[in-house]
């Protein structure tokens, strides 16, 4: 168990979530703010998405992540900005042809996705080792362009976080680890409960963790009701910790929370109560050779 776990806090995702909370940063300066305010409440990290501004839906504008980045960075220098390379994956099989992505697919190549983190050079960005049914869509991520898209991007000098939502995902993680695609030695994000990859339960999270290259960094995260659960069973597990509205937008079982500060308020408290405290920002780029 670590004395100074990294909080990481997911900041607005880019999941249909803008109607169900109004707590939920869609802007540009929102974003920021909601960012800027969960590292002063103890995140270490903040994992952007971006979202159109006029409707709240996911984007891939590069814009939109300059303008997000630059709003950080006047205000806080030392905060570790964590970048999704997820957007651009979804495929959803038109029923007449299925080979025709329906309303909802937004698959693009590699060099799209990855466009932001090599222009801005963000600390980490995330990559999604592995295809899966994602609630009642395909997440498309192969082989192929996974190897693509981290070699390219740890030349650009920034460090992966292998997001990991099963275990063949570790399997295909370690594989490009052996082959050396990652250049550098990535930190693993195991997440739990999304539908349809593993449980967010501790027998799941240790079985998760035990097939893990050795020496690695890692954290967990669990969906929706067990975002605090898995606070305390990644500590005790070893893990650092993710909260934030991309995840759960709960404090409490029928209590919105108001923001994400809220949330990693909720953690730091969890983590106080378990006898640890959250690293800083310069701890954990220490920890995490940034």
């Amino acid at each position: 168990m670590r004395q100074n776990p990294i909080i990481t806090c997911a900041i607005t995702g880019s999941a249909d979530t803008v109607d169900k909370s109004p707590a939920v940063p869609v802007s540009p300066a929102q974003i920021a703010d909601s960012a800027l305010a969960a590292a002063e409440a103890g995140a270490a990290i903040v994992h952007l998405h971006v979202r159109e501004p006029e409707t709240g839906q996911p984007s891939m504008r590069l814009d939109l992540y300059e303008e997000t980045v630059a709003l950080i960075r006047e205000r806080n220098q030392e905060v570790i900005v964590n970048l999704t390379t997820g957007a651009g994956a979804r495929f959803v099989p038109d029923e007449a042809r299925p080979q025709v992505g329906a309303p909802g697919t937004t698959l693009e190549g590699t060099a799209k996705r990855m466009e932001h983190v090599l222009k801005i050079r963000p600390d980490i960005c995330t990559l999604d080792v592995g295809s899966m049914n994602f609630g009642e869509h395909v997440f498309v991520n192969t082989p192929g362009h996974l190897r693509t898209m981290a070699s390219e991007i740890t030349k650009a000098g920034v460090t992966i976080e292998a997001e990991v939502f099963d275990l063949g995902h570790i399997r295909l993680a370690r594989r490009l680890l052996d082959e050396g695609v990652f250049h550098t030695r990535p930190i693993f994000q195991l997440c739990l409960g999304v539908p349809w990859g593993a449980e967010a339960d501790p027998a799941t999270l240790l079985q998760m963790r035990d097939r893990l290259p050795q020496d690695v960094e890692w954290s967990a995260f669990g969906i929706g009701a067990m975002q605090f659960p898995m606070v305390a069973q990644s500590w005790l597990a070893g893990g650092h910790v993710r909260v934030g509205l991309e995840d759960n937008l709960y404090i409490a079982r029928g209590e919105l929370a108001d923001s994400n500060a809220q949330l990693v308020r909720r953690a730091v408290d969890i983590l106080a109560s378990l006898g640890a405290s959250p690293a800083s920002a310069t701890q954990a780029r220490t920890l995490l050779g940034l």
